[in-house]
């Protein structure tokens, strides 16, 4: 009964949380602020909009591209539409049960390429690597190109504010950090032991990609996922007048915070639009506007998710029996 109380509350916690920060953030609004966010609703430019679903389809067939060059040295090399909708479709379920896509995933390429589920798994888990280092970086990018806005908060704008950030993130903050690493790489305690799995991890899923055959393509549909991600989000900057000129650190800066929301509830409900508000707020764009920048970019995503993830689970037995016939 434990297992299941905690399986049920692992389904419905992050919903729950979800629906309770979007009832919270409107319950805050004055009516004029609704009718704010519901004006630039209305007048937004959605063909901006649009660009930004093309660049997540983008982000899409390049994943299930990248796929097959994990797959083919396993002596698989599945149909790219059955990858592409297998992708689709862990997406679709990722925003219902977290984290049960990757499941999905694998065993739908199980099903109809006949390729072993633990197998497929552990490509998806060696994808999620290089996903995370690609955060790390832009996350370290974020932090770098915010030090002046830190350094206005911290040190109540000292001109040498922002060259002190820079060296403690490019110099201290490494250092303490191998430091640590090597301090507490003796240490018996669960958690610390489950900081250095997850550590060691990633060092091996860095080292199965730089020896692997296609690596060089691999890092190129790598990078270019997450410059689709980047322009997603940035094209829909210019869907309202009050967003269109953000500067570059407020892009990112926006774009990293909502990324992180994203793990808190399914699919960012609740919290994506939340959190990247909070983020442009910060650089002089208005209450209202922020809301609604953030409402549009995450409603957007979602309904691409639910859309083609739909369609997707939809098709694939349709053409697999059709491919067969």
């Amino acid at each position: 009964m434990t297992n299941r109380l905690k399986k049920i509350s692992y389904i419905t916690l992050p919903i729950a949380l979800g629906v309770f920060l979007i009832w919270y953030s409107i319950s805050k609004l004055s009516p004029a602020d609704i009718q704010s966010i519901k004006t630039s609703f209305q007048t937004a430019n959605y063909w901006w909009v649009a660009l930004s679903i093309f660049f997540g389809i983008l982000s899409h067939l390049s994943r299930a591209y990248r796929w097959q060059f994990l797959l083919e040295p396993l002596g698989y090399k599945p149909r790219f539409a059955n990858s592409v909708m297998a992708v689709l479709i862990a997406y679709l379920l990722n925003l219902f049960i977290p984290r049960s896509g990757e499941i999905a995933r694998a065993a739908t390429i199980k099903k109809y390429e006949n390729i072993p589920f633990e197998k497929a798994i552990g490509t998806i888990v060696a994808e999620r690597v290089a996903d995370v280092i690609m955060l790390f970086s832009i996350t370290g990018v974020a932090f770098f190109l915010q030090t002046e806005l830190m350094g206005s908060y911290l040190f109540k704008e000292d001109e040498e504010s922002s060259i002190y950030l820079k060296i403690a993130i490019l110099v201290v903050f490494p250092l303490l950090g191998i430091a640590t690493y090597y301090f507490l790489k003796k240490s018996t305690h669960p958690f610390i032991v489950k900081i250095f799995t997850f550590i060691k991890g990633l060092i091996d899923g860095i080292k199965s990609i730089i020896t692997m055959r296609k690596k060089w393509p691999f890092i190129f549909h790598t990078i270019f996922i997450w410059l689709m991600y980047l322009l997603m989000f940035y094209s829909v900057t210019f869907a309202l007048p009050e967003t269109t000129n953000l500067p570059f650190a407020a892009i990112i800066v926006a774009f990293v915070v909502g990324g992180f929301s994203m793990a808190l509830t399914n699919g960012g409900l609740g919290t994506y639009p939340v959190f990247v508000a909070s983020a442009l707020i910060l650089y002089h764009i208005e209450d209202n506007p922020a809301r609604a920048f953030g409402w549009i970019m995450w409603t957007a995503q979602t309904l691409m998710v639910i859309i083609f993830g739909g369609l997707s689970f939809l098709l694939i037995p349709i053409y697999n029996r059709l491919r067969h016939k």
